[in-house]
Order: C-alpha cells, then structure tokens, then sequence
C-alpha cells in the first residue's frame, strides 16, 4: 500500500526564511564585534580636586605647652602672737579683699594699748601745761622741750599699741578664693615667726607660663623688623593666644601675651614668655598644663594651600596650576612656613588660580588635561583674620569647562 503525502506551500517556504533571518543576525553580531575590537579614541580627562586661590591675610602662630598660675597669690599670716580664737571664712569660698579671716586673742595687745594711751595722755597733758610757763620764763627752755619730746615719744607707743591690736584681727590682703584652714582654733600662733594661716588665689585672670625657643624668637624679631611680618593684632595690640584643653577643644575666652623675658635660660635655650588668660567661670585651675596656640606674626597677601599640594623640592617648591582650558602646569611658589597641616604661600600664584590639591595619582605620564571638580577639604583662613579673604576656597560652582567636560 502506499502512503502519499502532501507538503503546503507555506511549510516549504518557513525553513529558508528561518535561516536567511539567522544568517542576517550572525553576520551582524560580527560587524559588531569587529567595531568593539577596533580602535577607540582618547581617554576622557582624569578629574582631579581643585581649590580656587585669593589672598589674605594669614596669622602666623605656633603651639606650646603651658603651665597655669594664679594671677595673684598672698599667703595669709599671723603677725601677732596669740591663741587663734575663731575663723570666720568658709574653706574654698571667694573672699574679699579687708575680710576678717581670723581673730587672736586681743587681750594681751589691747592692754598694751591702753597703757600706752594712759602714758600719752599724761605727756601731752605736761606738755600743755609748760607751753605758758616757757613763755613767761617760769621754767626753763630745757624742761619744756623735754615735755614735747615726752609727748611725742608716747604718741609713737600708743600708735604701736594700735597697729599691734589690729593685727589681732587677720584680714585678707587680696580678693580671690581662700584655700583650706593650716591651722584649727586654740593654736598658738605667731610666736617667733609669722605662722602661716592660709592661702588666697586670684584666679581670674590667670597667668599661663610658656617657653620658647630663642632661635624662634630671634628669627620672628629680624622678620617683624625686616617688614616681612607684621605683629599680630596690629602696632601697640598685644598678641592673640588661645589656650587647648586637654580634650582638644579650644577655651571659649582667648587671651593676650604679657611680655617676652629678656634673657634666655642658658641650660635649655628658652625664653621665658607668659599670657593672661580670662577665666570667669572658674574652669581653669592653677597648677594645670595646657596647650597654647600662640599667634605672634601675620603675614599680608598670603594663601594657604593644604601641604600635599606642594611639591619640595632642593631648587623649587611646586605646584600644578590648572588653566582656563583645563591644561596643567607646574608652578614654582615661595613657601613661608607651615601653618598646621597648610602651608602658607608668599608668592608664586595669583588671585582666582585653581591649584590641584587631590587626584594626583590619576595623572600618568602625557596627561596634559583634567577634568576639575571640588575639593573636599578647604584650607582656612584662622579665625583671628575672618575679616580678610579666605586664603585658599573652593568655587560655590563647578567650572564651566568642568561641567561641560563632565556632560561629554
């Protein structure tokens, strides 16, 4: 028997479409291919951080370890000889200066001043009585100038008597706060030497004692001389000092520099220095070590540039300058000193220049374009000289060859 079978024109035509439609396909994932493994154009322009540069001025300072000291210490002492009757002060308080702090034992001093007064009372009385007698020549010249000298002698016991019977009472010298009692009621004190009673300190201002390096000093005098510096907070102002707590946190009341000692230490090369700083709520305490930022110096016309964006070098300091087609350059400037983690520029760059100060590991060899974008981190200028401009400041807004860049 034979089976016969029938093939549709539409199922005959489906197998050559079907691979007419693969062969399209391959050969264009291969046109592809070859377009991928072909040469590409120039890499785009690395981005790199970039700081807009103006000048200002820049408070030149350094840090150093000091010692606070009470602005005023006197210790209190008795000056009379007696059995200490009674405190009248409270350990710790704040007292003022005439305050009675103790009372001796009046008795003996009060006696004596009663006799004394006894005595010039008698004498003056004398004397009186031979002034009309002198001038009459009853008595002689003799007698009479011996009454006066009498008087006199007694005028000067009773005011002795006097000055010994208030030193009974023990009044503070000073005002400031009074430390604890060295002695209890029902001592004997006073006797063959001033027995010390206690101590008042007056802690507001305080004195903070530092030490410099005479060479610093010397370099910072021949610069302030030479005009290269001016002093800090201008002619005849005092410098600025700002004291660091131990936690690292700035003390909110800044203080002054006094005076700077005229002699060094020969065993150590220091110059002795010491500032007055504000204390009204009683945080700091004598005796305490701190930090002190000192600023002695400014210089005009400065910029500040975060230190790895300088490069030193033996014959030049550098840095890269980025143009207004996005081009670099190095850029030789002059370096003054570093100021924290900055260094201050004197010369070498101009207002409005961008400066690279991140990104340099994106720059290879060749690279002669980049692409600027914002700085994360901005030098500053300190606040002692908010009033000028800022040193180093990013721009509030991405270049414009930047953002064109960044479109592309």
């Amino acid at each position: 028997m034979t089976t016969m079978f029938s093939f549709s024109p539409s199922f005959v035509g489906r197998p050559a479409r079907t691979a007419a439609g693969a062969l399209a396909l391959v050969t264009l994932l291969a046109a592809c291919g070859d377009k991928k493994q072909g040469p590409s154009g120039p890499p785009p322009a690395p981005e790199v951080g970039v700081v807009t540069v103006q000048p200002g001025t820049v408070t030149l300072g350094t840090e150093l370890p000091g010692r606070l000291e009470a602005s005023r210490v006197a210790e209190v002492r008795a000056r009379a000889a007696g059995i200490l009757l009674k405190r009248h002060f409270r350990e710790g308080s704040e007292v003022k200066a005439g305050q009675t702090l103790f009372t001796i034992d009046p008795g003996p001093y009060r006696t004596a001043y009663d006799a004394a007064q006894a005595n010039h009372a008698q004498a003056a009385a004398l004397a009186r009585r031979y002034r009309p007698l002198v001038e009459a020549n009853a008595i002689s010249k003799q007698e009479y100038d011996a009454a006066v000298s009498a008087e006199k002698a007694t005028r000067a016991q009773l005011e002795a008597a006097r000055i010994n019977l208030g030193y009974s009472t023990v009044k503070a010298p000073i005002s400031g706060r009074i430390g604890r009692e060295m002695v209890t009621e029902g001592a004997l004190v006073g006797q063959g030497q001033a027995t010390h009673l206690a101590t008042i300190q007056q802690t507001n201002p305080l004195f903070v004692n530092l030490s410099q390096s005479a060479n610093d000093v010397m370099q910072l005098r021949q610069a302030l001389k030479s005009g290269s510096l001016a002093a800090a907070g201008g002619v005849g102002e005092s410098a600025r000092v700002e004291v660091v707590l131990e936690n690292g946190q700035p003390y909110e009341h800044p203080g002054r520099l006094l005076f700077t000692d005229l002699t060094v230490d020969p065993t150590t090369g220091q110059v002795s220095l010491r500032a007055e700083v504000p204390n009204p709520e009683q945080m700091l305490l004598p005796g305490m070590y701190v930090r002190v930022r000192l600023q002695q110096a400014q210089v005009d016309n400065a910029i500040l540039l975060p230190q790895q964006a300088v490069t030193r070098g033996t014959q030049a300091d550098t840095v890269l300058v980025v143009g207004a087609d996005n081009s670099i350059a190095p850029r030789p400037v002059k370096i003054s000193q570093a100021q924290g983690n900055d260094w201050v520029v004197v010369d070498g760059l101009k207002p409005g220049e961008k400066v690279v100060v991140d990104g340099f590991m994106r720059l290879r060899p060749g690279v002669t374009k980049v692409t600027p974008v914002y700085a994360k981190a901005q030098p500053a200028i300190p606040a002692a000289a908010a009033s000028a401009p800022p040193a180093a400041t990013a721009a509030s807004a991405p270049a414009p060859a930047a953002s064109a860049a960044a479109s592309q």
